[in-house]
């Protein structure tokens, strides 16, 4: 008797659940598979490699969700599993005042492989830890880093999803990234400067086309300018931020505060809610005219474009701020008829087959303006230009915030000058983006991805891509950080 197949399983809890008489139904199975790397001061520190399987069935019977899970995938396990989301949807039903009604979404019947030129699977760990250590060597043969860190990352997600409704998609899915860190000390304090592959759904060549030990004297350079450097003096500046830069404001002070469930109230319990609530929607003045921020969750590579979402939702294109007019939201086919719209936007995922689907941040983008790096920073007489992340802090609405990065540099009369530190700018999120004049355009743009966005009760950990391009920021209050950035 031959193995039962994925296609098995599906069938058999959605037949349980048609039978009970819910209105609607779906099984996710995930097997996924990862790999870590981890290098410290010369030396491979740690090697993490997982295997994990297992399925999530989600129901809706009377306007209530029921949602239960396993790591047994097996064919006596299935029925039980299903039987259980039936019990907690109908105990939902019971007590539901809001009852859930989804938006329509045409029947799917795919199959989404990510392009890879080389499986980061199939390349031998030596290659990788060689890579690392050499990149530790190079590092550390700066005078002045005392401490270096290197790390490969790669995931690999298969996946199937089949709904009551008809749907039946297939995923193989598959990212990877790396980095690099050198820590110099200088008359008792530390200092850092990284340098990080965007995480993209790309294979092996994406470390490759990096070229780590190229980077990696620049970098440990960086370090020792940045120790050195004196701290800044506290005042009004404009500001000049780099993509990478960019995408942690854009998460935070954008994405976030875009996802209807936080606006409608849904997160206030733990992870906050949102200023942009729904009588905003197409009212309110978000940013400059210079601020377009564009949702794309169908561009090759990115983290979020994963063809449908866990709604069985085909993933879209769509404004989020267009001339600094704030005009649309993240959602799920769950929240979107509630502000009226028949269609969702396909923003529901989940980070594992033991997760409930939540609304998460698509892959929200600044589009590209016509200035040149250049021109940006000619017209700063007295600014900074800061790349890479570093701290932050925001509060439960989205609306106050202050960030730190990975770099900083004074500018005086349009040009760079010498590194600072302890930069920590920070606003008010409207107020911000209001004072952007200026963007760089589509040479400079770049991607960078994020895994590990916390949202959610269990918490779950979020994956999407912010592109941008250099972009001004006018007349920005920055204070001292001392040992924070």
């Amino acid at each position: 008797m031959s193995a039962p197949t994925w296609d098995d399983f599906a069938e058999l809890a959605l037949k349980r659940i048609t039978s009970s008489g819910a209105e609607y139904g779906d099984i996710r199975i995930v097997h996924s598979t990862a790999q870590a790397i981890r290098g410290e001061d010369r030396r491979i520190a740690s090697i993490r490699d997982s295997d994990d399987v297992g399925f999530g069935v989600r129901v809706l019977y009377h306007g209530g969700w029921g949602f239960a899970a396993s790591s047994i995938p097996s064919l006596e396990e299935v029925p039980r599993v299903a039987e259980l989301a039936i019990e907690i949807a109908k105990g939902s039903a019971s007590v539901a005042i809001d009852k859930v009604r989804l938006a329509a979404e045409p029947v799917h019947q795919d199959r989404i492989t990510t392009v890879v030129r080389i499986d980061p699977f199939t390349v031998p760990l030596g290659q990788k830890a060689d890579l690392l250590l050499a990149t530790m060597e190079s590092l550390q043969a700066q005078s002045g880093v005392v401490r270096s860190s290197a790390e490969f990352w790669a995931r690999r997600d298969r996946k199937m999803f089949v709904s009551t409704e008809g749907s039946r998609l297939e995923f193989d899915l598959l990212a990877s990234s790396g980095d690099c860190t050198a820590t110099a000390l200088y008359d008792g304090r530390f200092a850092s400067r990284s340098f990080n592959t965007p995480q993209l759904r790309r294979g092996y060549e994406l470390i490759e086309e990096a070229h780590f030990l190229g980077q990696a004297p620049r970098v440990a350079r960086e370090a020792v300018e940045k120790v050195r450097a004196p701290v800044v003096d506290a005042g009004v500046y404009d500001l000049v931020l780099d993509p990478e830069h960019l995408s942690l404001t854009m998460h935070e002070s954008c994405g976030h505060p875009t996802e209807l469930d936080r606006a409608l109230g849904y997160e206030a319990n733990y992870a906050g809610t949102s200023f942009l609530t729904t009588d905003k929607l197409g009212r309110f003045r978000y940013g400059s005219s210079h601020v377009n921020l564009v949702a794309d969750n169908t561009e090759p590579e990115t983290l979020a474009a994963t063809g449908y979402d866990d709604d069985g939702v085909a993933c879209q294109k769509w404004d989020i701020v267009r001339e600094g007019l704030f005009v649309g939201y993240c959602t799920n086919r769950e929240v979107a008829p509630k502000i009226g719209e028949a269609r969702s936007r396909g923003s529901n995922r989940a980070d594992s087959w033991g997760t409930v689907p939540i609304v998460r941040i698509a892959n929200i983008g600044l589009e590209p303006g016509r200035a040149t790096l250049g021109q940006l920073m000619a017209d700063v007489k007295r600014g900074i230009y800061i790349e890479g992340h570093g701290s932050y802090s925001i509060d439960q609405r989205r609306y106050n915030f202050q960030f730190g990065g990975d770099a900083f540099w004074l500018i005086e009369n349009g040009k760079r000058t010498h590194m600072l530190r302890d930069v920590i700018y920070h606003g008010i999120t409207p107020e911000f983006w209001n004072s952007c004049d200026g963007v760089a355009d589509r040479s400079h743009r770049q991607r960078y991805g994020f895994i590990t966005c916390g949202k959610g009760q269990p918490g779950q950990s979020g994956w999407m891509t912010h592109a941008a391009s250099h972009a001004r920021f006018r007349n920005v209050q920055i204070i001292r950080g001392e040992g924070r950035s």
